[in-house]
């Protein structure tokens, strides 16, 4: 099997095992999250870089950090090409590449992503038996599955939906064209204004938060997690009923005090004994 169809064999195996059908992949970061257990961050990064994932292998512990940006197909892209390199388990090391280089690795991780946004049978499911494809079918293929026009290009392509040669050109739309050119530009800003923003890992900030609502964590380890102001954190998590939880102190009733036993011997014949300090001034004043 060549590195293409093993890339779409991981991607519908996976769409399988998770119950995902052919149907248009939602929050990615969240079906990712919730269907591997791998935590996912939204981070600022510099401007050449996309995503990574890692592994720590004393604590087999994976994570994935992508990028915040204001291109939200292409984050997304990013999110499932790193899906793919946890799938085949194709960890960082120091002399890594990157996804320009032809390197089998990175075809299988392109088309394991592809076919993960952009899966065949769901776009055939979309589209029907139509031979009426044209550029506002890029667009509404773009729209549903929410991949770059690049990404969906090839999927019609594959699907046998355009020729080569139509591939090729819609490859170069960039999706602010087509979403201002057939009107969802304001979905397209609202998707922009969601990738734009950093994103904790969802395990991380509930464990940290159930910290806090036990009075272990303050309120400022959320707002750093989250990196915004305390009093911003403090604010929303009231707002949802979220906070420290009060331990009332538990006073015990006279009565419920155990019965305590003393000897007071010893107590008693110190009483008893002589006063010497008195006795030495009587003789000194007589």
């Amino acid at each position: 099997m060549d590195a293409e169809a093993e890339g779409r064999a991981a991607a519908e195996e996976f769409r399988k095992q998770h119950h995902l059908g052919v149907q248009p992949l939602g929050d990615l970061v969240a079906i990712i999250e919730q269907a591997t257990g791998i935590d996912v961050a939204v981070l600022d990064v510099g401007p050449d870089e996309h995503g990574m994932a890692m592994r720590d292998p004393n604590r087999d512990a994976v994570f994935i950090g992508i990028a915040r940006t204001e291109h939200p197909m292409r984050q997304r892209s990013t999110l499932a090409h790193e899906l793919g390199h946890v799938i085949f388990e194709d960890w960082v090391h120091g002399d890594a590449g990157n996804w320009s280089e032809q390197t089998p690795v990175e075809i299988r991780c392109r088309s394991f992503a592809r076919h993960l946004l952009v899966p065949i049978a769901g776009l055939r499911e979309f589209l029907g038996d139509t031979d009426a494809v044209r550029l506002v079918t890029l667009s509404a293929v773009v729209q549903r599955f929410l991949a770059s026009p690049a990404i969906s290009a090839i999927a019609l392509h594959q699907a046998g939906y355009i020729d080569a040669g139509v591939r090729k050109e819609w490859a170069t739309y960039q999706t602010p064209q087509l979403a201002a050119l057939f009107g969802w530009i304001d979905q397209y800003r609202a998707l922009q204004a969601g990738s734009n923003r950093r994103r904790t890992p969802q395990r991380l900030l509930a464990r940290a938060i159930l910290g806090y609502t036990e009075g272990v964590l303050p309120a400022q380890a959320i707002a750093t997690l989250r990196q915004i102001t305390v009093e911003r954190a403090v604010a929303e998590m009231r707002q949802a009923g979220i906070g420290p939880a009060e331990r009332p102190i538990a006073w015990a009733d006279a009565s419920e005090l155990p019965e305590v036993h003393a000897d007071t011997t010893a107590l008693d014949d110190d009483l008893d004994a002589p006063d010497d300090e008195d006795t030495t001034i009587e003789r000194e004043g007589g």
